[in-house]
C-alpha cells in the first residue's frame, strides 16, 4: 500500500495527527511524512489546525477533507439499486412514480425559493447551475446569442438513473417549470445513453 493510503488510512481510524505521531506510527520520519503531507494538502485531500498545548509553537494537526472521502469505499449506488428494487417489488410502478413525484416535488420547492430572487432567464439558469453544482452536478452555463445552455458535467445518481429513467424525466420536467412557461428546454447530451455529460439547450419561446 502506498504511504498516502496509509497517511489516509490512519487519519480516518485515529482522527487528526501530527506528523511526528503519523510518522511514528508508520516507521517513517518526519521530514518525509511532512513531504507526503504537503502534496496531500495540495490536492485537496488534507487540511491542518494549529492547536496550541501549553507553552512553546502550537502543534499541527492534520485531518482529512471532504474531498478526501473518495479514497474510501463507497457502496452507497449498489445500495441505492438495491431499495429501488425493493420499492419495485413491495409497491410496484405506482409506487416507483410516487417516490420520484415526491422528490420531484421536495426539489422543486427547495429550488423555487432559492431562485426567488431572480427576475431574468439568465438569472434564473445561473441560481439553477449554482444549486445543481451544490448537488454534486458540476454544472455549467454558456449563452450563444438567444441560446442558454445548462451543462451537468457529473450526475451523483447515476446508478439510479441508469436503473430507472423516470429520475432523468423528472428532472427535465421540473427544469420546464423552473424556468417559466415561455421557455423551452430540451436535453441534447445525455450521460446514461453515453454522453461525457448532460447537455440541455434553453430558449424562449419566440411570441406570435
Amino acid at each position: 500500500m502506498k504511504t498516502c493510503q496509509k497517511i489516509l488510512d490512519l487519519l480516518k481510524q485515529q482522527g487528526p495527527m501530527t506528523a511526528a505521531g503519523l510518522a511514528e506510527s508508520l516507521g517513517l520520519t518526519s521530514m518525509g511524512v511532512r513531504q507526503h503531507l504537503q502534496a496531500m494538502e495540495a490536492e485537496g485531500n488534507l487540511a491542518y489546525e494549529d492547536i496550541s498545548e501549553g507553552r512553546g509553537r502550537p502543534a499541527r494537526y492534520w485531518n482529512l477533507t471532504e474531498s478526501a472521502q473518495k479514497h474510501f469505499g463507497d457502496r452507497h449506488s449498489e445500495l441505492t439499486l438495491r431499495l429501488i428494487d425493493s420499492v419495485k417489488v413491495i409497491f410496484g410502478d405506482a409506487g416507483m412514480d410516487a417516490l420520484i413525484s415526491h422528490r420531484e416535488a421536495t426539489s422543486e420547492q427547495v429550488y423555487l425559493e432559492r431562485m426567488a430572487g431572480e427576475s431574468t432567464l439568465a438569472g434564473r439558469i445561473g441560481q439553477l447551475a449554482l444549486i445543481r453544482s451544490e448537488e454534486g452536478y458540476m454544472a455549467t452555463v454558456a449563452n450563444e446569442g438567444d441560446v442558454w445552455w445548462l451543462y451537468e458535467n457529473h450526475c451523483p445518481i447515476c446508478a439510479a438513473a441508469t436503473s430507472c429513467q423516470s429520475f432523468c424525466r423528472s428532472e427535465l420536467m421540473l427544469f420546464r417549470r423552473l424556468l417559466s412557461e415561455d421557455v423551452t428546454v430540451e436535453r441534447s447530451e445525455h450521460i446514461i445513453e453515453g454522453a461525457r455529460r448532460c447537455a440541455y439547450r434553453i430558449t424562449k419561446a419566440i411570441a406570435e
